[in-house]
């Protein structure tokens, strides 16, 4: 793994472009092997080195740290039309060579990622857990130990108040009672926290596992859905500001049974909510103008008659934790990487859409999700 692997046979023209770029982009690290980068990046070294082949399309994060990389190794940060030009060519690689294999990579990730969140929360639970039965053990001896002091003084009673201002003991144990009690206060809040995250990481994994499923089902066949009236079939909400973005979901989510409204800013989709109340999911860029994906949910999320529509946030500014962890704090269940992959983008689409017409087959009205 020390030398670039030649470039792949029967390469599309737009996975050998990308794959050329990134391998310029490589060999400006100043000459340190496929095997010594991966490693440095946690990577696998066989898999990086097809992403330099063409043979496989990377996530766009690989290529955002292969950009950082390379730009701290120069001492210059890319410009913004370097990060745009790669970014038109990965666009294009993943357009052309998207792949159910290349979808079920990107949702094992994504689950791969829901799942560390989920162990570590229960991780810190268990430790809050432990935490805050000590302090009540610790209060509970306080109290009997101040139970013990008032039976020894029951005979002055009269003289209680001026005792216990003026023993050591007794003040110094109120004290420390009332401590204890402030710290209980503040771990069953934290432990809260965990298991909430906990909570809606578990349900991410499950989302997620259904929407591996689906695309094995559609490598073998189409999508299938819940036969239903004309006059319930799902509506899905799709709001971002690029055209040529709008047209190529309307495209993908096309050969789905459900109704596509398209919207090009965050007021649109507020408005598209104000006239529908039967849509099944959002999909929401994040970056659009005057108002982004994150204060448009936040809107969405303060009416009782949308709140519990699921988001999936649509972003081109990566998707590791930070970046997630802000869309589901905005009120998003969901999320997917720019450019999208198509097989990604049915799968989940077809999976809340499935969950939102179960629901309402069962008699359900209501459709939520943890946030």
């Amino acid at each position: 793994m020390g030398e670039l692997r030649p470039l792949g046979e029967d390469l599309t023209p737009e996975s050998r472009a990308l794959a050329t770029a990134l391998r310029e982009l490589f060999e400006g690290l100043g000459g340190v092997s496929v095997r010594r980068y991966a490693a440095r990046r946690i990577r696998d070294a066989g898999t990086f080195s097809r992403y330099l082949s063409g043979t496989r399309v990377p996530p766009w994060e690989v290529v955002m740290d292969l950009l950082t990389d390379v730009a701290e190794y120069r001492g210059t940060a890319a410009t913004p039309e370097a990060i745009e030009l790669v970014r038109r060519l990965h666009r294009a690689a993943v357009e052309t060579t998207a792949s159910p294999r290349h979808a079920v990579e990107v949702l094992e990730q994504q689950l791969a990622e829901a799942d560390r969140v989920s162990r570590r929360s229960t991780a810190r639970g268990d430790a809050l857990g432990d935490a805050l039965l000590d302090r009540k053990h610790r209060i509970a001896d306080l109290e009997v130990r101040l139970s013990q002091l008032e039976a020894e003084w029951s005979a002055e009673r009269e003289r209680a108040d001026r005792l216990a201002a003026a023993n050591p003991d007794v003040t110094a144990l109120l004290r420390e009672r009332d401590v204890l009690q402030d710290e209980v206060a503040r771990l069953a809040a934290d432990l809260h926290a965990a298991q909430k995250q906990r909570d809606e990481a578990e349900e991410r994994c499950a989302l997620l596992e259904r929407q591996l499923e689906a695309v094995e089902q559609t490598r073998q066949t189409a999508p299938v859905l819940p036969v239903t009236p004309p006059q319930t079939m799902p509506k899905v909400l799709i709001v971002d500001d690029q055209p040529d973005n709008l047209l190529a979901m309307t495209a993908v989510l096309s050969t789905l049974d459900q109704e596509l409204v398209a919207v090009t800013s965050g007021q649109e989709a507020l408005k598209a909510l104000l006239d529908h109340d039967d849509f099944a999911v959002i999909i929401m860029d994040v970056q659009m103008p005057d108002m982004d994906g994150y204060e448009t949910a936040a809107h969405i999320k303060r009416r009782p008659r949308n709140r519990d529509v699921p988001i999936i946030f649509l972003t081109a500014m990566g998707t590791d934790p930070e970046h997630s962890a802000r869309g589901y704090a905005a009120g998003a269940v969901d999320y997917i990487g720019k450019p999208f992959d198509p097989w990604v983008l049915r799968a989940k689409v077809a999976v809340f859409t499935g969950i939102y017409l179960e629901r309402r087959l069962a008699g359900d009205g209501s459709v939520k999700f943890s946030v």
